[in-house]
């Protein structure tokens, strides 16, 4: 990713502006409000990360490591449901895939790579899943930055997600697709989602980042129970590949989602 640098005044000038985006749910319109917003006191408190465990497991289209004889892709079987895109829309379908032998030369080490027929996001280990169109939001933006806040709406119901955290510096890049987009190195960022019926709650946090940020990846009903179910890129580092699955059904009452898996992949060397 090419960066350009500006000065540094830019930063306050973006700061300050208001955005209004529009996101698209099949059929439907949804408009997505991106105010600046003044810090506000959360009703919930997060809640400790450090033991939280996989109510199943997730894994990606990628390549892994080997650790003590142990890799992550050989417990993918074709029971596991496939999260695919196909021309702009998502299905669910039984996994199709195929493992392969690989080698790291920055780890030294043997790894398996999982080359799956469809150009998948997510396969999770969940059999409950039906296959069929997921219906979810066409999104035009991915990140929610500090003091910014989205609403998607989905089925009727309006969902804000809010992001709040310090910004230690602000400029231009060129992302992978070529267009300039701002990016900010924000340390002890949170997000919440609140909706008119339930109370503002801690969706998820991140102390730091090493040159990545929270991304918004799927915002769709993938357990089809009519309400938003999410999966989101939490990167910590650029060399670390982190994705984090919420759904609606698990959630506990008085909560939209609730956190049910997440996989870490690390690259580094």
């Amino acid at each position: 990713m090419k960066r350009i640098l500006f000065p540094f005044f830019v930063f306050f000038i973006l700061f300050s502006c208001k955005k209004a985006e529009v996101v698209e749910q099949e059929k439907n319109v949804d408009t997505v409000n991106v105010p600046v917003v003044e810090k506000e006191t959360p009703v919930a408190m997060p809640a400790d990360e450090a033991d939280f465990k996989n109510d199943f497991d997730i894994l990606r289209a990628t390549s892994y490591r080997t650790w003590e004889n142990e890799n992550p892709a050989t417990s993918l079987t074709k029971n596991w449901a496939d999260l695919y895109e196909k021309n702009g829309r998502f299905y669910l379908g039984k996994a199709d895939f195929k493992i392969e032998n690989g080698y790291d030369e920055c780890a030294g080490d043997s790894t398996k790579i999982i080359n799956s027929a469809t150009k998948t996001l997510l396969f999770i280990d969940l059999p409950e899943l039906k296959s069929g169109e997921v219906k979810s939001l066409k999104m035009d933006r991915n990140k929610i930055w500090p003091n910014e806040k989205i609403t998607l709406t989905f089925n009727g119901t309006e969902y804000v997600l809010r992001g709040e955290g310090e910004v230690l510096a602000s400029e231009k890049v060129i992302n992978d697709d070529g267009k300039e987009e701002l990016f900010q190195n924000v340390k002890n960022y949170k997000l919440y989602i609140s909706t008119k019926n339930t109370p503002e709650k801690l969706l998820l946090q991140e102390p730091s980042f090493n040159d990545t940020f929270v991304e918004l990846l799927f915002a769709g009903d993938i357990d089809r129970d009519g309400k938003l179910d999410f999966i989101f890129g939490a990167n910590r580092d650029y060399e670390e590949e982190r994705v984090i699955l919420f759904l609606s059904s698990k959630a506990e009452p008085g909560s939209n989602v609730k956190k049910v898996a997440e996989i870490a992949i690390q690259f580094d060397c």
